[in-house]
């Protein structure tokens, strides 16, 4: 008899008038049915709409919108014909206003600091500066990674599930979707393949493989070409195994497999960033925990007494052997900066300052305990997953750290990712 309530009581399916009145992290705006929340992609707050219930998952209820009934002021006309209901889910925020998105972003970040990081509103409110904008909309992505849909065609992941098969990104580097275009490609071992671009213009595509099978392919250009196998060990078939990229007035090194935000021409803005945040004056020593390729040692380095880099992946590290050569007062330790940590602790090393770039999941205990025992006192933490700041910040608070500002930077226009500098003293 439960199940069959159960059943009864499901709104799947149902027509419902929605008010919508915040954005989610994610990319879906939110209103209300009966208390409970509603998740309805491609809208905005301020809009009301007619939905059709797709899926429940506890208290919380999941939306398809049917018609507009009022739009937002900030709605906009998206340029891409991959976009809408159903389709492409590679950008979610092409049909709202540059202008908006920003405001959108600071007010989600805003959200996730209080909900998941149980911070106080004053403080947020004190700590939390405008999203600095992006220098381009548009064309900014040096990479553009694709999937494989299962009728062989790549594209980008469907809001809905499933793949779109894609002729346009306009968010990606022109001449990236002028070499998609241009290829004749069979490789049905390939998971995943990136369409690469670096500085210099050259260009690479890297697959993500389960065996070093080397594809088919045919193209007037010339192509480096790397495989990706399922250990993240990457293997290089044809040209070169890196990719050039400039930043500020330097060059650096990135293998295929070792990662770089793909908005080349905000990475400089976000190196200036940290480096404002750490307010080193030259006698620091210094840590750059997740430091991958380098980028920010090259511009910490001239600033402070010793900088050690730590870095887990191989490649990574070998890229900032390369890139990092020229200073001599640069450390540069591979390992899981969990373990190298407790390491450095262990032999009561002491550190002034700190910057980490930590993946999605965040920090996490560990870390936080052990930047406290080494002693570092002023950190500066890059976020791209405002859920892991939040809770982190928390745990870096019960450490001793006091959070001073959060700089928000748009480094992915017409989508919901944020990115923020955060600095903590202690």
């Amino acid at each position: 008899m439960a199940g069959k309530s159960r059943r009864r009581d499901s709104l799947v399916g149902r027509t419902v008038e929605l008010e919508m009145t915040d954005m989610a992290h994610g990319g879906q705006a939110i209103g209300r049915h009966g208390g409970r929340a509603v998740f309805v992609p491609y809208t905005l707050p301020g809009e009301s709409i007619t939905a059709r219930i797709t899926g429940e998952r506890g208290a919380v209820l999941f939306a398809q919108g049917l018609r507009l009934k009022a739009a937002s002021a900030d709605r906009v006309m998206p340029p891409c014909r991959h976009f809408g209901p159903g389709r492409c889910w590679g950008c979610q925020w092409q049909h709202i206003d540059y202008e908006a998105q920003l405001l959108l972003k600071q007010d989600v970040l805003a959200d996730q600091l209080m909900r998941v990081g149980g911070l106080p509103e004053r403080l947020i409110e004190a700590a939390l500066r405008p999203v600095a904008a992006a220098a381009q909309e548009w064309a900014y992505n040096h990479r553009l990674k694709l999937m494989r849909g299962q009728d062989g065609r790549w594209g980008l992941r469907r809001q809905s599930g499933g793949i779109e098969a894609i002729a346009e990104c306009r968010v990606a580097h022109p001449e990236l979707l002028e070499l998609l275009g241009e290829l004749d490609l069979e490789y049905d071992g390939a998971r995943g393949m990136s369409l690469q671009r670096g500085s210099d213009g050259r260009m690479m595509l890297i697959f993500e493989v389960d065996d070093e099978e080397a594809p088919r392919l045919k193209t007037d250009r010339p192509l480096s070409v790397n495989l990706i196998l399922p250990s993240n060990e990457p293997i290089n078939l044809i040209g070169d195994a890196h990719s050039t990229f400039r930043i500020g007035r330097r060059d650096f090194r990135v293998t295929a497999g070792a990662y770089i935000r793909p908005n080349i021409s905000q990475i400089d803005r976000l190196a200036a960033e940290v480096i404002q945040e750490l307010r080193l004056t030259g006698g620091e020593r210094a840590l750059d925990l997740y430091g991958g390729v380098g980028i920010f040692s090259a511009f910490m380095a001239p600033r402070a007494a010793l900088v050690t880099l730590v870095e887990s992946y191989p490649p990574a590290v070998s890229d900032a052997d390369v890139n990092l050569m020229d200073y001599d007062n640069l450390d540069i330790v591979e390992g899981q900066v969990e373990q190298v940590l407790a390491d450095m602790a262990a032999r009561r090393a002491s550190y002034d300052a700190a910057v980490v770039d930590p993946p999605g999941s965040g920090l996490g205990k560990a870390v936080v305990k052990h930047l406290a025992r080494l002693g570092v006192k002023r950190l500066a933490y890059v976020s791209g997953e405002p859920s892991s700041l939040a809770r982190d910040s928390k745990m870096l608070i019960g450490a001793g750290f006091r959070l001073q500002n959060i700089q928000p930077l748009d480094l992915a226009p017409q989508t919901y990712y944020i990115c923020a500098v955060a600095r903590f003293e202690r």
